[in-house]
């Protein structure tokens, strides 16, 4: 089970690098269509007139994608933002309590909005729902990787819960303290 989840941690960090490399070449090609069409226009010549449609669209609904399938690697590696101050000062005994409380508001949020993000994303293709932008995509698609995104992030919080309740530490303070030890 934890080659398991791991694997699905590992595929959606994954899919968040793919899709803002995707964003890098579609930029990247962009720019580069203009830099040929000045080159033209300095030779006298036509400029090509090479552009990329729906670019912030795409790239928008491509960015979304990459931070919800980024949240449970993040979480994992501890590199989201947590306040720990307080739970610093807090004795050991107390410091576990807060941190299986706030994994288990963090977990029923996450399936809160896991629910409510995929419902969305069914009643979009339901009901055919359109982007506005020059290429029509269909909104179900980034709601969908959106939806994906959230549920994995809840997996994760969850799988952290469960290590907390077991006496095992979650994943992203062992990843704290590997850090401060390097230090």
């Amino acid at each position: 089970m934890r080659k398991l989840v791991n694997g699905l941690y590992g595929a959606a960090e994954w899919l968040a690098m793919a899709a803002l490399c995707v964003i890098a070449i579609l930029v990247f090609a962009q720019v580069m269509g203009r830099v040929v069409d000045s080159l033209l226009g300095l030779f006298g010549l036509p400029p090509f007139g090479f552009l990329v449609p729906s670019l912030a669209e795409i790239a928008g609904f491509l960015l979304v994608g990459a931070s919800f399938m980024a949240l449970a690697g993040s979480l994992r590696g501890g590199a989201q933002i947590r306040v720990t101050l307080g739970l610093a000062a807090m004795p050991e005994g107390m410091r576990r309590v807060a941190e299986v409380f706030v994994l288990l508001v963090g977990a029923a949020l996450a399936s809160f909005f896991f629910y409510y993000a995929a419902k969305l994303a069914l009643d979009s293709h339901r009901f055919n729902e359109l982007s506005y932008g020059i290429i029509a995509i269909p909104l179900w698609i980034p709601q969908a990787v959106m939806a994906l995104g959230i549920g994995i992030f809840a997996v994760a919080l969850l799988d952290d819960l469960f290590a907390a309740l077991t006496g095992r530490s979650p994943s992203y303070l062992a990843t704290e303290d590997g850090a401060a030890e390097e230090v």
